[in-house]
């Protein structure tokens, strides 16, 4: 007997996007199941933020289908995208500088996961002790990896189905950008679904299970790691071979 394929937490079909009357995204597929780590890849300029914007309700969907956990969302206002889970952290940390660790991260339950909040919070700092250890301390005078470990912490703090993660090892020293890496496999481990956009090619084929990489607005590659890896377009162009 065929086991049945599940249906896929988020299902993108012909997504058309932009701003004022330019097109960016130009009829965009993508499909995530649950529990896996998907990588969107692709330089400055490609469409990445703008199909996250899209996907959390901040850009309207100009056409195409959005359906995430069985329900369509392309009209849904981004506070309702959050309710429904899922949790967008942009590029840059955005965190509320003059505001304490703690209170960033209580924050992130404002319009989901507050009845959980205390069980969260623990869980938040188990995958990010050292926001434990700095909870009082003002969000503005952490260190950039540190910042970026707040404001994917907040995000949790929503318990979501699904994360988008807009780069967030930009600007971080190597070092850092390996443990932000494996944090990222430990929270994809509890069974949350990611959504990875990164220019770090290599390390997000590391952790991913499948990729798309997306070329002035349309996924012009796409397929299992392993399989992309290999790809002679994409080594050329992204990794230099």
């Amino acid at each position: 007997m065929v086991e049945p394929v599940p249906d896929p937490i988020l299902a993108v079909e012909n997504l058309r996007s932009g701003y004022g009357i330019t097109e960016v995204l130009r009829g965009v597929d993508l499909t995530i199941h649950r529990g896996e780590i998907i990588a969107v890849l692709g330089s400055n300029g490609a469409g990445k933020s703008t199909l996250n914007r899209t996907l959390s309700g901040i850009n309207r969907a100009w056409s195409g289908s959005i359906r995430f956990a069985g329900t369509a969302i392309e009209r849904d206002s981004p506070a309702r995208i959050v309710a429904r889970g899922l949790i967008h952290v942009p590029e840059g940390r955005r965190v509320f500088p003059n505001l304490s660790v703690r209170e960033n991260l209580d924050l992130g339950a404002y319009r989901r996961g507050g009845g959980r909040s205390r069980d969260t919070l623990a869980r938040v700092f188990s995958i990010f002790p050292r926001l434990s250890e700095r909870q009082n301390q003002r969000a503005g005078t952490l260190s950039g990896g540190e910042q970026q470990m707040l404001a994917i912490g907040r995000g949790l703090m929503a318990d979501p189905q699904l994360l988008i993660l807009d780069e967030p090892s930009l600007g971080l020293s190597p070092l850092l950008v390996e443990e932000l890496f494996a944090l990222i496999q430990t929270i994809n481990a509890e069974g949350i679904a990611i959504l990875l956009v990164e220019q770090n090619v290599v390390q997000s084929l590391d952790v991913a299970q499948r990729a798309y990489v997306l070329d002035n607005g349309q996924f012009v590659l796409q397929g299992d790691v392993a399989t992309l890896r290999d790809n002679p377009d994409l080594k050329r162009t992204y990794l230099g071979m």
